[in-house]
């Protein structure tokens, strides 16, 4: 009987073999489409300023591409924000980026230049709007504004669009009743530290980097975005309807808010392309973000949100038939 084990071994071990190899496959089927072979050429990505979440998410993604499509070419290019990566877009100067969904309905409204030709490849995460003083600062809501030296992001960044928004909600004209910077997250910390500014507008993923490092060197704190200034936006209609409501979490900038929430307003990313963009590559780009997720989370806290359930609600924009190939692939 002795003689029988080896034999019985080697029977077991090719059984655990063929089990393995039929999970193996299987798993191969979920992450790249069976003797499909990856997409290859250039494209170019859009980001946004250089201490932004924008472009660190960009470059990750990047890497996560290069992954799944070796043959890829990802040229990454910074920007002001939201408003000049839909016009980048819509024009073909990039094939995909990352903007705000109030960004993406402004630009539709206003009939910008190939707007109908905008499509959605995946929700993202939530930006919220940071509005930062120093600690000793008098100002304590945003109608308190007035009078001061306030960045309020570049002209064609999200910040900027929904920085005129708030204030113009408070009572204040953004070109007459303060004295408006064009800073971004990039300057306007080390402006603020330097007491040549009052205050300063963000509005990104939590947490963002360049707040951060502030918080590591200089004592400031958050003026809180009341919900009455949302309804006030609201009721204006068109692309405020994006805008949320909520209250910036506590585990944001701990040593900052010291268990405190801030309330606030949100609004969603969406990562976009262009309706004569490759249907292929957008079907293996989208499984690409989505599949990323959570070793892109470990480093860009945001990239944690993206999930597969609410990827698909890209409104205003309509999926590219890319995108939805993915979805309906992976749809239980």
């Amino acid at each position: 009987m002795s003689k029988l084990f080896p034999r019985l071994d080697r029977r077991r071990g090719l059984q655990g073999a063929a089990v393995g190899a039929v999970a193996l496959g299987l798993l191969l089927w979920w992450l790249l489409p069976l003797g499909e072979q990856p997409p290859g050429g250039t494209i170019t990505f859009s980001t946004g300023t250089p201490r932004g979440v924008y472009q660190e998410y960009g470059v990750r993604l990047r890497t996560a591409f290069a992954k799944d499509m070796p043959d890829l070419k990802v040229r990454l290019v910074t920007s002001d924000g939201s408003q000049e990566n839909v016009s980048r877009v819509a024009t073909g100067q990039a094939d995909f980026t990352i903007a705000a969904a109030d960004a993406v309905e402004t630009y539709e409204l206003a009939k910008g230049p190939g707007a109908a030709r905008l499509r959605g490849v995946a929700r993202l995460y939530d930006d919220y709007v940071q509005l930062v003083v120093p600690r000793g600062s008098n100002i304590t809501s945003v109608a308190e504004l007035r009078g001061k030296t306030v960045a309020i992001g570049p002209p064609q960044s999200g910040v900027r669009l929904i920085a005129d928004r708030v204030l113009k909600a408070a009572g204040i004209d953004p070109e007459k009743d303060i004295r408006p910077m064009s800073d971004g997250i990039d300057t306007a910390p080390g402006r603020l530290r330097q007491g040549a500014i009052d205050a300063f507008f963000w509005s990104g993923g939590l947490p963002t980097d360049g707040i951060k490092q502030l918080a590591a060197k200089f004592p400031f704190r958050f003026v809180p975005i009341e919900a009455d200034l949302v309804d006030k936006l609201h009721a204006e209609g068109g692309a405020m309807r994006y805008y949320r409501a909520t209250n910036m979490p506590e585990s944001a900038y701990p040593t900052i808010q010291n268990g405190a929430t801030v309330p606030t307003i949100a609004v969603s990313n969406l990562l976009m392309t262009r309706q004569d963009v490759d249907a292929r590559l957008t079907e293996w780009v989208t499984r690409a973000v989505i599949k990323s997720r959570d070793v892109i989370g470990a480093h860009v806290h945001s990239a944690q949100l993206v999930d597969l359930r609410t990827a698909i609600y890209t409104d205003p924009l309509v999926l590219h038939e890319g995108a939805r190939r993915y979805y309906r692939s992976v749809k239980p």
